[in-house]
């Protein structure tokens, strides 16, 4: 701990919190305590509670039952706006900021001050004074589009910071960054707690536990099942443990196996972004049954165009050939039909129906097809029987398969979408980020399933920013360096430091 907090009041105190929603305990009397200038992680399995227990401590939620103390003194929240009065600031996994307004508009947003007339120069040269002061280097006049994540990311902590929050919480800060900027946040939130502020940082990634955090608090299924315990001394598998309940293995038991005929062929690809930019540039590989064929690169430098481009989301020139047919500019349902299975990046807004059922989440695909599709309509009796079998068959944590798709937690929306793409025997597999933002026992799964898939002789395109990842699952690997491959090697000849040399486009490598 940085900041010097003797014989002072806790910066949090929460005792017996209890939360329910309709069928599920979130929070089963729940305590958790956050000294001032320390970083205090907060670990568990998706759907443990986490995110549940932070949103009542930002005013999102209203305890059933349980106390609060900010500083010592007893709080009781009915708004977000309560809770930013009382020092404390979110910042979100999912950013929540105005991509066509600039840093400066997306901090003063919501304030009264100003009130009438905004001089945008007056406040950019005080968010200036703002980052000279936490480090936090961004430029004030940038729109948010123009902005890397690790800028965004930036922008909604000097949000917080200008509100006065002396509390932040910083939920999965980690999942959409590069491994330079995951650098930069780790020395920031050291800059934050030396000058006296106090973090609770939500995490899966147990290695950077390790390295930032002084104490840490446990929650599975809704239980803390460790509270406060100093993180000295404890290994990642201890961690693990703690956070599932059972011995996680690291270790990725991938058997060789001889690859098989030509599934995908890429030639020539090319593809613009939503800016009108060059994104994917000549691109061509190939990838072969019963092979897992991994792109490594940096967020933004073409992986997400180039995966809606094989899925038939985005128009392109060259060709693209699934199981020797063409199938480039042509519809995504075309694609399917030649066996495609896409498990998309962002699994909210395009992998599901937030606001459907699991049911029809889990039907979306052969919806049309018998026994669902019955004379021009579904039959549901069928569909419900489809759907609780894949909810068995994958462990979907869920009350029911009317439930929404919104109430699930990440790993088990995650495995909703696997469910629905993989139970249709797919030739080729599309893997956008399969387990960003997933907790160890949900990548432990997740990971098995691609390897079964492997097994069972699919064709895999694995897109990960997870260097180990991507060294222990792939047969062959390529790197992506602003939309061109400037490299191709077999996963057993690779290294960390090649690939890295790669990522930054210090290095090219011919396949």
């Amino acid at each position: 701990m940085s900041f010097n907090a003797e014989n002072a009041p806790n910066a949090v105190e929460m005792q017996d919190i209890v939360v329910r929603f309709p069928g599920v305990l979130a929070n089963d009397h729940v305590n958790f305590n956050l000294q001032r200038g320390e970083i205090h992680a907060l670990l568990g399995e998706n759907g443990a509670g986490k995110s549940t227990l932070m949103n009542v401590l930002s005013g999102l939620y209203r305890p059933e039952a349980g106390r609060l103390k900010i500083f010592g003194e007893p709080k009781v929240f009915n708004s977000p706006k309560d809770a930013i009065a009382s020092g404390i600031g979110m910042v979100h996994q999912h950013f929540m900021l105005v991509p066509t307004l600039s840093v400066t508009e997306n901090i003063l947003l919501g304030l009264r001050d100003p009130a009438f007339f905004m001089k945008l120069p007056k406040y950019d040269h005080k968010i200036l004074d703002l980052q000279e002061k936490y480090g936090l280097q961004v430029n004030p006049t940038d729109k948010i589009w123009q902005l890397s994540v690790g800028e965004q990311q930036r922008v909604e902590i000097l949000k917080a910071l200008y509100r006065g929050a002396d509390i932040l919480i910083l939920d999965e800060p980690t999942a959409v960054l590069a491994p330079q900027e995951i650098e930069d946040l780790m020395e920031t939130m050291q800059t934050l707690v030396a000058q006296g502020k106090s973090i609770v940082f939500i995490s899966h990634k147990l290695n950077e536990v390790r390295a930032i955090a002084d104490r840490l608090t446990v929650l599975r299924k809704g239980v803390a099942t460790a509270e406060g315990v100093s993180i000295a001394g404890l290994s990642k598998s201890e961690l693990a443990e703690l956070m599932v309940g059972r011995e996680v293995i690291f270790r990725v038991e991938k058997e060789e196996q001889q690859a098989g005929a030509m599934v995908l062929e890429v030639e020539n690809l090319n593809a613009i972004n939503d800016r009108g930019m060059p994104a994917i540039k000549d691109v061509s590989f190939d990838i072969h049954a019963g092979e897992i064929f991994g792109i490594a690169g940096v967020a933004g430098n073409g992986q997400s165009e180039l995966a809606e481009v094989l899925s038939g989301l985005r128009p392109s020139t060259g060709s693209i050939k699934i199981c020797g047919k063409e199938v480039n500019n042509q519809s995504p349902r075309a694609f399917i039909d030649c066996g495609l299975a896409n498990i998309p990046e962002d699994r909210t807004g395009v992998g599901s129906a937030p606001n459907l059922s699991v049911t029809n989440n889990l039907i979306m695909k052969n919806y049309h097809e018998s026994p669902i599709s019955e004379n021009w309509r579904i039959n549901y009796t069928a569909a419900s029987e489809h759907a609780q079998n894949l909810k068995d068959g994958y462990d979907i944590q869920a009350p029911s398969i009317r439930t929404h798709a919104r109430k699930l937690s990440g790993g088990n929306l995650q495995k909703l979408i696997l469910a629905r793409e993989i139970s249709g025997e797919p030739k080729l597999i599309i893997a956008m980020q399969p387990t960003r933002g997933l907790d160890v026992g949900a990548i432990e799964s997740i990971q098995k399933l691609l390897l079964d898939q492997r097994a069972n002789g699919a064709a895999i395109l694995l897109l990960s920013e997870e260097l180990e990842e991507l060294l222990s699952l792939s047969d062959r690997i390529a790197v992506i360096y602003e939309g061109e491959i400037v490299g191709q090697m077999d996963a057993k000849d690779a290294s960390l430091n090649t690939i890295g040399l790669m990522m930054t486009g210090s290095m090219r490598s011919e396949a």
